[in-house]
């Protein structure tokens, strides 16, 4: 009745390797290279468009150190303070935010990050790099929203291998979703993760590659990628089933669609005042 890729949770295993009594998923793997390649990305159009990007290769690499810690930290927050049930446990033990052992002292990682909450984390850290290097800050925001797309694919895929955000449950009278969903726990599951790594990753990426050769004015890359990262964002969110302690909200909005609108509405926000800055 099912194919091997329905079943495929049955026969792959999220751990990719052990040392020393540590597990390495392959969510980490994915993780690093999510990094390694939006780092390269950056440097390929630091070095092929040096006009767009005047940015040395020095300042690259400190950027993206400051936006990493900040990634990390507003990420793990984020999740906490958004998704997380236990969060006044966690606000009141913060040490235990980054604790990546459980109560029976056995290593499992730190679980849980907020895309929404990374985007928060990552913005303040570039502003406290812009200003304390005295660099222009939409400047490294236009080589954001270029290089981090594909990145940002890899990291999706590290959630469909590490069996986390499942989609939602496929509908006996959906033969697409039939051929393409995942048995969990013995349910036919879209699976949303692949899904998100399309429409937010290689969708996103195209995007912004196009509006590279018709905007030049500076600021309005990211300002495409906020608009069309939070579209489909917003549309990947209809095939991804909300976290159980979220559920959802208005309208049937799930909180991923929620804080996709604000993150449209704040990049319009950026549109209107690069804008208005231009005529001044």
């Amino acid at each position: 009745m099912y194919s091997k890729w329905n079943e495929i949770y049955s026969i792959f295993n999220p751990i990719a390797f052990e040392i020393f009594g540590i597990q390495v998923h392959w969510y980490g793997i994915a993780y690093v290279l999510a990094l390694l390649v939006s780092l390269y990305i950056a440097k390929y159009f630091i070095r092929h468009d040096p006009q767009r990007f005047p940015i040395s290769n020095k300042n690259i690499d400190n950027y993206f150190i400051w936006v990493e810690i900040g990634v990390i930290l507003g990420a793990r927050i984020g999740y906490i303070a958004i998704y997380d049930p236990n969060s006044l446990y966690y606000f009141s033990h913060p040490w235990q935010i980054f604790n990546p052992f459980d109560m029976q002292g056995n290593f499992v990682g730190i679980r849980g990050m907020s895309y929404h909450g990374a985007l928060i984390g990552f913005l303040i850290a570039s502003v406290l790099f812009a200003y304390k290097k005295h660099q222009k800050f939409l400047l490294y925001m236009d080589l954001v929203a270029i290089s981090v797309p594909l990145g940002y694919v890899f990291g999706r895929i590290g959630n469909f291998l590490n069996q986390e955000l499942y989609g939602r449950i496929v509908p006996l009278g959906d033969s697409w979703g039939q051929k393409i969903g995942i048995l969990v726990n013995s349910e036919l599951r879209y699976p949303s993760q692949l899904i998100e790594a399309f429409l937010e990753g290689i969708v996103v990426f195209i995007l912004v590659i196009i509006a590279k050769k018709f905007l030049k004015t500076q600021g309005m890359l990211i300002v495409v990628y906020g608009v069309s990262y939070g579209i489909m964002r917003f549309v990947a969110e209809f095939w991804r089933e909300p976290d159980v302690q979220m559920g959802y909200y208005f309208g049937g909005l799930s909180m991923g669609q929620i804080l996709s609108i604000l993150m449209i509405l704040v990049s319009l926000g950026l549109l209107f005042y690069i804008k208005s800055k231009k005529n001044v």
